[in-house]
């Protein structure tokens, strides 16, 4: 029982604080900012667009595509998953799991990986979509897997690390996080690497865990727990982890942006931004879409701010991607807005569809890949 009320309160607080589900209607209701005037500097041109399914939906989700090689895979809410050569789009094959899936599409070494609603971690072949595994978790997995050449990690929603033999799905080791009684809807997306998962939980803390054994390295607290009540205690840690010239950037709900040696866990500079998005980085920058949506650059290096956008202020943005000089990041009435990474001036906008973009986006070969909330695929660049 207290495990379905937390799971509700979460919910209910993500819709409080995005806002998802609350545009229009009431005087008294948070409303996006007015898109504003600029003179476009840039084109954005359509490579091509596919259709996924249904779609994920408008309900809370990470349903991120994911590529590997020449192909992009995608799915949705329902279980139906595609691949498709991400240069054309041309559609490779697609596959009808018939059960509701929940996490975003992982994919490396020829394999898809996905996770079901009932708490399954499935894999599927990248050639032709055939199942090539199954294992069940215990728990709903609301980020994307990530694999490397041994290992597919998984985050549950309960807290705890998985990881999973990566050719048959058995189980090589688990961590568990003590949880706090509140935290908002859903988990950080593992940064996997060789040898070591960087994993936040919802307690604040950031764990370097080992890709050997499950055995934690090093712990390092992002967000501060400070308040009389749990909602002002609330310190989640849901953006992927970032790593850019052996630096780890991390970033924390009502917490502080970090970069940290991932060798010993010091801080090399800290700075207080809340965001439970993830981080981009791009001509020398961190880029971050803060709680307020307000999208900050600021000097990798230094910490020092570059620039900030305020005319995005509760759109409900995604995380950042890099796309060439720009910088870009989705809304949820499914606008993408293009600024400059030099100083932050919009210089493109485009509209996906109306259902809006909750998903992260991806960047290879200078083409953008956005899913939106309608299931619609489309591959973009900026001229």
């Amino acid at each position: 029982m207290r495990s379905l009320v937390k799971t509700t309160v979460s919910l209910v607080l993500v819709s409080l604080l995005t806002g998802c589900g609350f545009w229009g209607g009431k005087k008294d209701e948070v409303r996006p900012a007015p898109l504003v005037d600029f003179q476009t500097e840039s084109q954005v041109q359509v490579v091509w667009s596919a259709q996924v399914g249904s779609g994920p939906g408008r309900a809370f989700h990470e349903m991120t595509p994911s590529i590997d090689a020449d192909r992009i895979y995608a799915a949705d809410s329902k279980g139906v998953v595609s691949g498709f050569d991400r240069m054309t789009g041309a559609r490779a094959w697609t596959q009808n799991l018939k059960e509701p899936i929940i996490g975003g599409v992982g994919a490396g070494f020829g394999q898809v990986i996905l996770s079901s609603r009932s708490g399954d971690v499935i894999a599927l072949s990248g050639n032709d979509g055939s199942v090539l595994w199954r294992t069940a978790v215990g728990s709903e997995v609301t980020a994307q897997a990530q694999l490397n050449r041994e290992l597919v990690v998984v985050q549950l929603v309960s807290g705890r690390i998985v990881a999973l033999d990566r050719q048959t799905g058995a189980l090589r080791w688990t961590f568990d996080a003590q949880m706090p009684a509140l935290t908002l809807r859903g988990t950080g997306t593992p940064l996997l690497t060789s040898d070591v998962t960087f994993a936040g939980f919802a307690n604040g803390k950031l764990i370097a865990i080992s890709n050997a054994n499950g055995a934690m390295i090093w712990e390092q607290r992002v967000s501060l727990a400070e308040g009389r009540s749990e909602l002002e205690r609330m310190a989640d840690i849901d953006g992927r982890p970032l790593i850019l010239n052996n630096v780890l950037y991390v970033v924390g709900y009502q917490g502080r942006l970090l970069a940290i040696n991932p060798f010993n866990s010091q801080i090399l500079w800290a700075q207080d931004i809340s965001s439970h998005r993830g981080l981009a980085t791009g001509f020398g920058n961190i880029y971050v879409a803060a709680d307020n949506d307000r999208v900050h650059a600021l000097d990798a290096a230094t910490s020092a701010s570059v620039w900030t956008q305020t005319g995005l202020d509760n759109r409900q943005l995604s995380t950042p991607s890099t796309l060439a000089s720009a910088v870009v990041v989705a809304d949820q009435e499914g606008y993408l807005h293009f600024m400059s990474q030099v100083d932050g001036r919009f210089v493109a906008r485009y509209r996906v569809d109306s259902s809006g973009v909750r998903g992260d986006m991806l960047v290879r070969d200078d083409i953008l890949y956005v899913l939106s909330n309608a299931g619609r695929l489309m591959a973009l660049r900026l001229n």
